[in-house]
């Protein structure tokens, strides 16, 4: 009951958005708690992480049926890509035509077909104790970028580990590894004019600037008593200098600076969340962040749809499957492909690694009602997208059956995708660390980096 009351309160009382860098949503804890056990790192490795909350469908992205029963198969067209057999959807054009720097995973499963019970699976590699239908669960264990900020710590430009744009997946807390090893969640990058807002500190209060940060150091640590009644925060004046540190360092304000990149680029990219997300968290990935998380629900402009939960009626107007996703989809092939070939230009394909997945794929029998067509949650059947990293690109690992409903070849979980995960950014899988009981806890109690990619 402490830990989670001591969350709530630190939520309440002690949330910072330090917008003049160009983040919103950075926690005191994250930058003066904890940084004693994770010293500055030289590894570089970084993972872009697309996640597409609700779940996108096999049948609609990558892959298609298009000789499964009209009741089954995709309401789109496949099209060929640049790697011969290789089919994607009609609606990723520009992703076709860089299908060899990207590998596609299309036997995925697992069992739980709950948003945040299979978020929590996905995303931290273990299965819930109990499964809530509602889904309003939070994991019981940290998400791969909190582990990955524990083992990797602020790097030497005092660039944060952990960045969510513009949140982090709402499943996911850093649990026994500390608040303080949760992702800055940054403001959205696409808001015309971008450059952060003001400081904010206890649930709203504005500061007049940055001019002076050490006296916003000394405010903070008014909040200090709230903190330390938790124990959820130690040592914290031996991290003022540290935070300092990242408040005034120049090459922390450039990391978050999109202005920098060529205009050219940034309309590549597209002017929308998606594509200046994209782009911000490559340059946050050059800059050293180990894990970059982009919460992909709706750009800002299109219809009014909220996520990939794509039901039948979801939005309660008819036929919006098939709209939702045709304007949804060119978003994401647009900032994704230029994500893609960015890197690649770059060199950086080593360095970093681009994974695009949700928590589960969605039903092969298409939904039809009053409300229009729809699929509904199917977690025996999903594919995953990686790009980069080192890793073997332009084929297609795993298949499904004719009616994509359950994997024939190569089957995989999603440990096996996390493992990979952990393979890029140096860290060992069965590491273990200590729960709020004392005991053990390995990272991932199975799965190993999938074969074929490594």
């Amino acid at each position: 009951m402490r830990k989670d009351y001591g969350e709530e309160l630190f939520s309440r009382r002690c949330f910072l958005q330090v917008g003049a860098l160009g983040v919103g949503g950075l926690s005191f804890a994250n930058v003066c708690a904890g940084r004693a056990a994770t010293a500055y790192s030289n590894l570089q490795t970084s993972v872009i992480l697309l996640y597409l909350h609700g779940g996108a469908s096999q049948l609609e992205t990558y892959d298609l049926k298009p000789s499964a029963p009209s009741s089954y198969r995709s309401v789109f067209e496949p099209i060929a890509t640049n790697v011969p057999g290789l089919d994607i959807c009609e609606l990723f054009p520009r992703q076709a035509q860089i299908a060899d720097k990207f590998s596609l995973v299309r036997s995925i499963h697992h069992d739980i077909g709950i948003h945040s019970d299979g978020g929590i699976l996905v995303l931290t590699g273990k299965r819930p104790s109990r499964l809530d239908p509602t889904s309003q669960s939070k994991s019981e264990h940290p998400d791969f970028g909190s582990v990955a900020s524990r083992v990797r710590g602020m790097n030497e430009r005092a660039i944060p580990p952990y960045i969510a744009i513009p949140a982090k997946p709402y499943m996911t807390r850093p649990t026994y590894l500390g608040l303080h090893h949760g992702a800055f969640e940054l403001s959205d990058p696409s808001v015309p004019g971008y450059a952060g807002p003001q400081i904010r500190v206890g649930g709203g209060e504005a500061t007049a600037s940055l001019s002076d940060r050490r006296q916003l150091l000394a405010r903070l640590d008014g909040f200090r008593s709230h903190l330390d009644l938790t124990g959820q925060v130690q040592g914290m004046r031996d991290f003022h200098e540290l935070a300092f540190q990242m408040l005034t360092s120049p090459e922390t304000a450039q990391a978050f600076d999109l202005k920098q990149e060529p205009d050219t680029l940034r309309d590549r990219y597209g002017r929308h969340l998606w594509g200046q997300g994209c782009l911000l968290a490559r340059r946050l990935a050059e800059a050293g962040t180990a894990v970059i998380s982009l919460y992909i629900d709706a750009p800002k402009t299109g219809p009014d749809f909220t996520n990939w939960d794509d039901h039948s009626g979801n939005a309660g107007r008819p036929g919006h499957f098939a709209g939702y996703m045709r304007t949804r989809l060119p978003y994401l092939d647009q900032a994704l492909s230029a994500l893609i070939e960015d890197i690649f230009a770059k060199g950086l394909d080593q360095k970093m690694l681009v994974v695009v997945m949700g928590e589960f794929g969605r039903t092969p029998r298409l939904s039809t009602n009053s409300m229009g067509v729809g699929r509904d949650h199917w977690p025996d059947a999903a594919t995953v997208l990686l790009s980069g990293g080192g890793l073997r690109m332009g084929q297609v690992v795993g298949a499904t059956n004719s009616k994509a409903e359950f994997p024939t070849e190569r089957p995989y979980k999603p440990q096996d995708v996390l493992a990979t995960i952990y393979r890029h950014l140096g860290i060992d899988s069965r590491r273990t660390f200590t729960d709020f009981f004392g005991r053990p806890i390995a990272i991932l109690d199975d799965g190993q980096p999938i074969p074929e990619l490594v």
